[in-house]
């Protein structure tokens, strides 16, 4: 009895369990985050165009960083690029580049920055479900205090959708380092549809481009209202913004608003249907609707318009599949999104594909895949409780081999 229970908890992942994308949800509703590719709500420190500088603030020992984005051909990004620091896999928003593609931020400050969609999706159902301290994602290691320290094991990368981009390692900096880490390369993909740029904003009139400009600087001094109102008048004076819909729908969405931020999402889409953004956080709000089918449909024409950019794309498509009791797309979905986590920043991935496959039956595989997921996030809030699905998977799968040895053998 007591094994079939287990086999129950490995397995049944049905489509009425509890969503935990509540959690999200309130992350999401707190937070500011930048329309188009990223623009910032808040300013980053010390962006002045210094060439270099000290990186050490002598009053708290804080390390400064600063640099430039740049595209293959030597010209800066078209908008926004946001700047992440991954240290042992685990991706965090730092800063966002200035119109000349410069960035500067201190360690560990990102000034109230929200984590967006791809980031911070955190909803899995039933055993898969995160907690309060966790994430999609590995969570964000505790740094020690010594400031040195704090760049361990760390890597420097911009994120704009269609562009891959170089890295910089940041292990090895030292305190009185030069603070200018250089410039982030970013090399345009092949057969990517989709954008992080609108391209709409380059016909917007003078007077909404104005207006979408002063909601961007409302937003930095955290004046939403006010913000809100200068959106409004952007899409009053071109309807076609897509980038100013797609930011009053963070605005309404952290108002709690989501029928709102939804309608004001897809005229993003409808204004330009490439545009990435407002794809994104259509399927994270399906997600936390656990509206399974809504988000099969939105999470494809993501993984169509952007293949190689988002493992998270994949994620949302394997979930919403499994819910819908369509195992071989959500196989094949959380296959593909582990060929693109190349840096393993969704462990969850191996997670969910353990739990696909149990279901299944195919228990050597599902812990082959629970195994990975414990090797990549040891420390998760979940890993005592796969250690034990993960030996009550050894079992079956020992117990299945047996049997087939016994028939073969018959």
């Amino acid at each position: 009895m007591r094994a079939s229970m287990r086999v129950q908890t490995v397995t049944g992942l049905a489509v009425g369990m509890a969503f935990s994308c509540h959690l999200l949800w309130a992350q999401r509703q707190g937070s500011g985050q930048g329309g188009g590719a990223g623009v910032p709500t808040h300013p980053t420190p010390g962006l002045n165009g210094q060439t270099g500088g000290p990186a050490v603030n002598t009053l708290n020992g804080s390390i400064y960083l600063m640099g430039n984005v740049a595209l293959d051909d030597g010209t800066p990004p078209p908008e926004s690029v946001k700047i992440e620091r991954v240290c042992n896999g685990a991706p965090r928003a730092q800063a966002y580049t200035d119109q000349k593609g410069r960035f500067s931020f201190q360690i560990g400050q990102t000034g109230g920055m929200m984590q967006d969609a791809s980031e911070d999706a955190s909803g899995l159902p039933g055993h898969l479900a995160p907690t309060a301290t966790s994430s999609i994602g590995p969570s964000q290691p505790q740094l020690p205090n010594a400031p040195d320290m704090q760049l361990a094991n760390c890597d420097l990368r911009a994120v704009l959708s269609g562009f891959r981009s170089d890295t910089i390692s940041l292990g090895s900096r030292r305190l009185l380092d030069d603070s200018n880490v250089g410039t982030i390369v970013l090399h345009r993909l092949a057969n990517v549809e989709g954008s992080a740029v609108s391209l709409t904003s380059l016909e917007a009139p003078k007077e909404a481009r104005k207006a979408y400009n002063r909601a961007i600087g409302d937003l930095r001094k955290e004046k939403e209202a006010e913000a809100a109102k200068a959106l409004h008048r952007a899409v009053e004076i071109y309807p076609k913004y897509a980038a100013a819909w797609n930011q009053l729908g963070h605005i309404q969405e952290r108002a709690g608003d989501a029928a709102r931020a939804r309608e004001s999402y897809a005229k993003a889409i409808a204004a330009d249907p490439k545009f990435i953004s407002p794809y994104l956080e259509i399927a994270a709000l399906d997600a936390h609707t656990q509206n399974w089918t809504a988000l099969a449909a939105s999470s494809s024409r993501l993984i169509k318009l952007d293949a190689v950019d988002y493992p998270i794309a994949y994620l949302y498509n394997a979930l919403a599949n499994l819910a819908l009791g369509e195992l071989d797309a959500a196989e094949s979905s959380a296959r593909e999104g582990l060929k693109l986590d190349t840096a393993h920043h969704y462990p969850k991935l191996e997670h969910l594909l353990a739990t696909v496959l149990a279901r299944k039956r195919d228990y050597a595989g599902a812990a082959e895949h629970l195994r990975a997921y414990l090797a990549l996030a040891p420390d998760s809030v979940e890993a005592p409780q796969m250690r034990k699905d993960l030996a009550e998977l050894d079992r079956l799968s020992g117990a299945h081999q047996q049997a087939k040895a016994g028939r073969d053998g018959s």
